[in-house]
């Protein structure tokens, strides 16, 4: 049987570093700092967090933050948190230059934050994140040089 990485509750986490796009790195080699997993945040809390991770160019850290939130949000707001999440992933492999992958997660995500674009919670711009989104999994699927500048999570 493979050890495992655990958690202090035994459950299985990779404890294993990873750099700012969350690729693993070699055990014993410095990693960059990773959002603690399971945290209960306020929705402006999560949005804050994972805003200041995206501007530092980190938005597989930022895709922790929101996964977070999606988990505890209340059942009408998971497809929004979900989607955020995987606009998160989305810019995460346009950054490693999957973009297959970065187009696929982008569409996905954009379709599910678009049912609240008449009325965004939380001061979330879906409207212009949906948009913004879209265009850049056309550039990747049409393998246009693609314009990685995080997006503005809230109005």
């Amino acid at each position: 049987m493979t050890d495992r990485d655990r958690d202090p509750v035994g459950r299985a986490r990779n404890a294993r570093p990873r750099d700012a796009l969350g690729r693993p790195l070699p055990y014993g080699t410095a990693g960059e700092e990773r959002a603690p997993e399971g945290v209960v945040r306020t929705p402006e809390r999560s949005l804050a967090e994972a805003q200041e991770l995206l501007d530092a160019g980190r938005p597989f850290h930022a895709h922790e933050v929101l996964e977070d939130a999606w988990k505890s949000a209340p059942e009408g707001e998971r497809q929004l948190w979900r989607g955020l999440a995987q606009l998160a992933v989305g810019l995460t492999h346009a950054a490693r230059g999957n973009a297959r992958g970065a187009a696929t997660l982008l569409d996905r995500g954009a379709g599910n934050i678009a049912g609240y674009a008449t009325a965004p919670p939380h001061g979330i711009a879906v409207p212009r994140l949906a948009a913004w989104a879209r265009a850049l999994a056309a550039d990747a699927e049409a393998g246009r040089e693609l314009d990685l500048r995080t997006p503005r999570l809230r109005a």
